[in-house]
């Protein structure tokens, strides 16, 4: 659905804005240009109307005889055309006027003030339209003027007419520039269109599609490849969400089935107030375990800095472990006397939800021997979870930490892959670590490191 702009319109598409820019461009460009076109054309017309004056006056005046002491017109054959809108001067004194022309009219008294001036220059005069009059002054012994007049009204429509040619002809190359913008936008636009269909097919289906796959504008090329890194991140990020979901399933499963043996166990029958208070107490050390759980797989997805510290007994930690676990019947599971006196930095739950994963591991895969061995090793206290089992195969050690991977799936045994990705977390939230001992040959072994106090 379309999003709504405040008054309840809907907001302009980016085709239409950029079409009304270009629209808008060509119009002032337009519009310059008009105005610059009429305006020379104007002056042309002037300057043509101006000409013609000259010529006229130019004619007449060879028909003023100035050599004597006071001018004269001679008159010539057929001069009724040279003397049309034609004012002859001798002096300031009026020798000859055009036909009709009232001797104070407004014209008249123009051609007397051109007259009066005694050079040769032109004016716009009004009367019933514009009149364009020009005086030529005629040199000789005696002063003569000779002052010529023109309609500018023919000129004006002319120039009137190309204007309003102009203006039609720019209204539709401006109908026509926004056609064709339109039109142009549309197809250049038509690539993101594609993008944004293809992204909302994807949003609806999920899967791994990208937008860099597929030829474009070197544009759109750049913008695909942003989309695309933002993609991996996202996908990145709910990767990581649904891990820490099947992670905090998986570690919560076992203080939860506790807690829930525990009442089970307790109203089976009546309990005696020392039984009431052994349950209690297991009731709380699992729902202890879960917050721990929970606060470090938290405070690891936040990327907030560890603050887990202890000091915890590692082998009563480990001691404890052992007890709350199950090994199958043909399977031995022993806890190694301590070396030294191995107490670590980190809480005695981090310890056993650290340790757990591995030790789960370790009494799935086994043949018939299970050892769990603490030693403080210098600085750190280092943890040895060791099977006789089949081992890790060469082929999968690269990627045995990576979560939801397994060497075999179909090898009968269950899991989800999640222990050893969540072990290594769980140390590493403690300044820690979790690796695989590749120089173990029989077996399988995993050592966690945590530092000491």
């Amino acid at each position: 659905m379309t999003a709504l702009t405040p008054a309840g319109r809907r907001p302009p598409t980016l085709r239409s804005r950029l079409s009304l820019i270009a629209v808008s461009i060509a119009a002032l460009l337009m519009a310059v240009l008009i105005l610059a076109f009429n305006g020379i054309v104007r002056h042309q017309l002037d300057q043509r109307a101006d000409d013609h004056l000259r010529t006229r006056a130019a004619a007449v005046a060879s028909t003023v005889d100035t050599t004597g002491r006071r001018a004269r017109v001679v008159e010539v054959p057929n001069d009724d055309a040279l003397d049309s809108d034609v004012w002859i001067y001798a002096g300031t004194e009026r020798l000859e006027a055009p036909p009709g022309a009232a001797d104070d009219g407004p014209l008249t008294r123009v051609a007397d003030a051109l007259a009066a001036d005694r050079r040769s220059h032109c004016v716009t005069a009004a009367d019933r339209g514009p009149v364009r009059l020009c005086a030529l002054a005629v040199t000789g012994s005696a002063p003569a003027t000779v002052v010529a007049a023109v309609s500018l009204v023919p000129y004006r429509t002319s120039a009137d007419t190309v204007l309003h040619a102009t203006l039609a002809l720019g209204a539709a190359m401006l109908v026509l520039t926004y056609a064709l913008t339109r039109l142009a936008v549309r197809r250049a636009l038509r690539p993101v269109q594609v993008m944004t269909e293809q992204a909302a097919a994807w949003s609806a289906q999920g899967g791994d599609d990208r937008f860099g796959t597929t030829e474009r504008p070197a544009e759109l090329a750049a913008l695909g490849t942003s989309l695309d890194a933002l993609l991996d991140k996202i996908r990145a990020g709910l990767r990581h969400e649904q891990q820490l979901t099947r992670e905090l399933s998986h570690e919560l499963r076992n203080p939860l089935a506790r807690i829930v043996a525990e009442l089970d166990w307790w109203r089976a029958r009546r309990r005696s107030p020392e039984e009431t208070q052994s349950s209690l107490a297991v009731v709380e050390d699992a729902a202890a375990s879960m917050r721990t759980i929970c606060d470090t797989l938290l405070d690891e997805a936040r990327g907030v800095a560890a603050t887990h510290t202890g000091p915890a007994d590692v082998h009563a930690a480990l001691v404890r472990l052992a007890g709350r676990s199950t090994p199958p019947p043909a399977v031995e599971l022993r806890i190694g006397p301590p070396s030294g006196r191995p107490v670590a930095a980190a809480p005695a739950a981090i310890v056993e939800r650290a340790v757990s994963p591995l030790l789960d591991n370790a009494l799935r895969y086994a043949r018939s021997r299970v050892t769990v061995v603490a030693r403080s090793d210098g600085a750190d206290v280092r943890i040895e979870v060791t099977d006789d089992g089949p081992g890790v195969p060469a082929s999968f050690a690269p990627g045995l930490f990576h979560p939801g991977r397994r060497a075999d799936a179909g090898d009968g045994h269950p899991g989800a892959g999640l222990g050893l990705s969540l072990a290594r977390r769980l140390a590493r939230s403690a300044d820690g670590g979790v690796h695989h001992d590749a120089s173990h040959g029989d077996g399988t072994r995993f050592v966690v490191t945590l530092p000491a106090t």
